[in-house]
């Protein structure tokens, strides 16, 4: 998501080598004017930080909670998943999806440097098992923004010793619970924090410098870097160290475990005059990852809206602006989908999309949109093998809070009830078709 807002029965093993084949019957459906490809995964996403709660250890709960935070408010106990969790699989599982993707929290894992707990890999190995048991494909994203409180207070993806403690990470956790992972994303959009700033790389970003000073004063530190704090160029090529070096620990202990990396991919559209920077962004901010995912088993494309650019920055919004501020633009998924599929060269799975409103019925629309700009892409026989929308539930929402609503299930903040949306059972109806129903 838009680094200002801080800001899918398995995958099978030879999920490459099946590529073709796929694709072909991919094709061969969409053309035919009839469901989506066999075996096309729906699902929804969360991440760890937005819905357990309490993650007392991470580093964003540091930054939510100094004096002057830019944090509308702090994330308290979330959406208390951390808990709940069993029911919000079960959620899952009677929309008739097939995919949960979650993310796995370092910051309880490791919450000293070196000392791994094991009570919280067996937590997070339950949540695979459960999701096992009603029959979901668990993907698990293993870094989603926040990392534990001593990693920042080193330095973070500046300290040039972060790719190999990511790497351990990724062994224990493969270790622990590898054979019951459908697939596994290193890390959350990690080219955020570069296509945020893209304009302005050379320029000091407004009020971070004194976030990042705080940050280390209440840590007693002098060298704080959270994600997107700091020099974000050492922060992107930290991050493709660190995937490379978490791939290969991944694979080292489970070769058929199919790895990839999320981007957050906009529509980037060129204005009068700004096409210098459209291009400037994609060679700072994508191209790079393009390179890094050579080879990998998929490519996660998490895309919300366009990017308008003129000569001097981004241009305002035409059609609606949304909660987070962005502007509804379904039609970006379709291209970004082509982007990353063309320059990656990599099977492609739709980790992230959705709409930030409080208009239920706004959402069923901006869904089926986009996935139409998605089957598109499947005619045109580019190989998309999941959809998975964002997100389950309204949670916390970075600097904005629980004001915005991504959810398909809203969240009474007092109760934690859980209630379903028409959307929630839209898309249920879209995953039990296969997309028959799409118009």
């Amino acid at each position: 998501m838009d680094r200002r807002q801080f800001t899918v029965a398995g995958l099978a093993a030879g999920l490459a080598a099946a590529g073709t084949a796929t694709a072909d019957a991919a094709t061969a459906a969409a053309r035919a004017g009839t469901a989506f490809p066999k075996g096309f995964q729906w699902g929804v996403a969360t991440a760890a930080h937005q819905i357990e709660g309490n993650n007392v250890n991470s580093d964003f709960w540091l930054l939510e909670h100094l004096k002057g935070s830019p944090f509308a408010e702090p994330s308290g106990d979330a959406c208390d998943s951390y808990h709940r969790y069993p029911e919000d699989i079960a959620i899952v599982a009677r929309l008739g999806l097939s995919t949960y993707r979650y993310s796995i929290e370092w910051a309880r894992i490791e919450p000293e440097p070196g000392l791994y707990s094991q009570a919280e890999l067996d937590h997070y190995k339950r949540m695979a098992d459960l999701c096992r048991h009603y029959g979901l494909r668990p993907m698990a994203t293993f870094h989603h923004f926040t990392a534990p409180r001593w990693l920042s207070a080193s330095g973070g993806w500046h300290d040039p010793a972060t790719p190999d403690r990511f790497a351990a990470y990724a062994d224990r956790i493969t270790r622990s619970m590898g054979d019951l992972l459908d697939s596994v994303c290193t890390l959350n959009e990690p080219n955020g924090p570069v296509e945020a700033y893209g304009e302005r790389l050379d320029k000091p970003v407004p009020g971070e410098d004194l976030l990042a000073m705080l940050a280390a004063k209440a840590a007693g530190t002098t060298q704080w870097s959270g994600f997107g704090l700091g020099d974000v160029i050492k922060t992107r090529d930290g991050m493709i160290a660190g995937h490379k070096a978490a791939r290969a620990a991944i694979k080292a202990n489970r070769s058929s475990l199919p790895v990839g990396l999320t981007l957050a991919l906009t529509e980037l559209v060129a204005g009068p005059g700004g096409e210098a920077l459209r291009d400037h962004i994609f060679e700072e901010a994508r191209r790079p990852f393009y390179a890094a995912v050579k080879g990998d088993d998929f490519i996660g494309v998490q895309t919300y809206t366009r990017t308008r650019l003129g000569p001097d920055g981004r241009l305002p919004n035409i059609e609606k602006t949304l909660q987070m501020h962005y502007e509804y633009w379904p039609q970006a998924l379709e291209a970004t989908i082509r982007e990353a599929a063309r320059e990656s060269g990599c099977p492609v799975i739709v980790t992230e999309n959705g709409i930030g409103t409080e208009d239920d019925a706004e959402r069923i629309r901006y869904t089926d949109e986009a996935l139409r700009g998605l089957r598109r892409c499947l005619a045109d026989g580019i190989d998309v093998r999941g959809y998975i929308h964002w997100s389950l539930m309204d949670n916390f929402e970075w600097l904005e809070g629980y004001r915005p609503k991504f959810g398909l299930v809203s969240v009474d903040r007092k109760t934690f009830r859980r209630t379903l949306k028409p959307s929630a059972r839209h898309l249920a109806r879209l995953a039990r078709s296969n997309g028959a129903i799409l118009g």
